[in-house]
């Protein structure tokens, strides 16, 4: 079974929002067993969507379209449909009835312009699945292939996939096989030298077929290493899956490798403290309390984490942090005055501390990008400095990360 992803929408191709929807159609149509080789994007355009919808039903099985349902002029998916189909459209009257129960549910009249997502094209059948005012459709394509098309609202999209799409694609394609993923977190190497220290590996699963494996950068969440393993049920696949995470890691050393799956660097280096029975605390300046949010959004973080002074200001730095008149905020002598008057003033057992200049423009005699960060853990400090090449907020996002893994490497060793 072979399903193609079509999302539809001019908003797309401008960037004016990001086509999140596909992602996770792809995802849960991966889980199910189900292939899904190509995704498309396309504008509110009938001739080009009926021509990408053509060549995707030449490609595939299946088609899923994701946009275009609503009772506006660009909402062209419906007709799309029907003319693939070489059928009309129909007004269904149980559909009009279920909209305008919505609307007066909402205490408003239905404007007129909504009935046009009553329409159904003739030999096709309304998605039973309905959470928002757009019914999604499933129109079957000659005796082997079906179209789905559900709404552009994400949350709408996930009812309509999880509820009856992926069933019924399973139904009709006799799917015996489940794929699944596991996701090693990394930090500290880039893509190309993850690349390259897992060449070997990589090539080995080329030729085996057991499993592959690929690269995803996430910013402040690290980089991504993906496990893909296929079976006959999710037992194997989790077996397969598993041997290769043992593998990869024994490659990449708990250096480089510090979560799983959901897994973040914030989470992580609470568990360490948490195991270790040490309380954590932070001086932010560049990052501006980010590492403590960070850090706060993970359940269950007070009980390890004491709190951030967030000392943006040199007298803040001063007067908080015991920051003396002769040493530089932006230094490294600034960085470890900032870290070891956390640790007195929170009354914690670590700390860590960043001071630097994320930009536009110089200061301290420093270039944007340059950064000072310390951790203190067991009455010792240490420190690095990095010049990022990055962008304000980028820069203060690598250097969340960043630190937080200089003080779980350090809390790694004692365990």
């Amino acid at each position: 079974m072979k399903c193609e992803v079509i999302a539809v929408g001019t908003e797309l191709l401008l960037g004016q929002i990001v086509d999140t929807n596909s992602s996770y159609i792809g995802e849960r149509l991966a889980l199910a067993g189900i292939d899904s080789h190509v995704q498309v994007k396309v504008g509110d355009n009938p001739e080009r969507l009926r021509q990408i919808l053509d060549q995707a039903l030449d490609r595939s099985d299946a088609v899923i379209l994701c946009g275009g349902l609503g009772p506006t002029q660009d909402d062209i998916t419906r007709q799309a449909v029907a003319d693939v189909m070489g059928v009309e459209l129909e007004t269904r009257p149980e559909l009009v009835d279920r909209i305008s129960a919505m609307f007066s549910r909402r205490g408003r009249d239905m404007p007129a312009s909504n009935l046009s997502q009553a329409q159904v094209p003739v030999g096709g059948q309304a998605i039973p699945v309905q959470p928002g005012t757009a019914p999604g459709l499933c129109c079957p394509v000659g005796a082997d292939q079906v179209i789905y098309a559900v709404p552009g609202v994400p949350w709408e999209m996930r009812e309509m996939i999880d509820g009856f799409v992926v069933p019924d694609l399973r139904r009709r394609g006799e799917v015996t096989e489940v794929i699944a993923s596991r996701v090693l977190r990394t930090w500290g190497h880039s893509e190309s030298g993850l690349a390259e220290i897992l060449a070997e590996e990589i090539v080995r699963l080329d030729g085996s077929g057991e499993a592959t494996i690929a690269f995803l950068a996430s910013g402040i969440e690290g980089l991504k290493v993906r496990i893909t393993a296929k079976g006959a049920d999710q037992n194997s696949v989790e077996a397969v899956l598993e041997q290769q995470e043992n593998r990869v890691r024994v490659l990449l050393k708990p250096e480089i490798v510090f979560g799983i799956d959901d897994e973040t660097m914030e989470s992580v280096v609470l568990d360490l403290c948490r195991s270790q029975g040490l309380k954590l605390g932070l001086a932010e300046s560049l990052t501006g309390g980010l590492i403590g949010q960070r850090l706060t959004a993970v359940p269950g973080a007070s009980d390890v984490f004491a709190g951030s002074i967030v000392a943006y200001s040199d007298a803040v730095k001063s007067s908080l942090l015991g920051l003396g008149p002769d040493v530089s905020a932006i230094s490294e002598q600034g960085a470890i005055a900032m870290v070891q008057g956390a640790v007195q003033a929170l009354g914690v057992d670590c700390a860590a501390a960043v001071t630097g200049v994320a930009g536009p423009s110089p200061a301290g005699g420093h270039q944007p990008g340059t950064v000072f960060m310390a951790t203190h853990l067991d009455d010792e400090t240490e420190t690095l400095m990095v010049e990022w090449p990055f962008d304000r907020q980028r820069t203060r996002e690598f250097t969340n990360i960043t630190v937080l893994n200089e003080l779980r490497k350090r809390l790694l060793a004692r365990v």
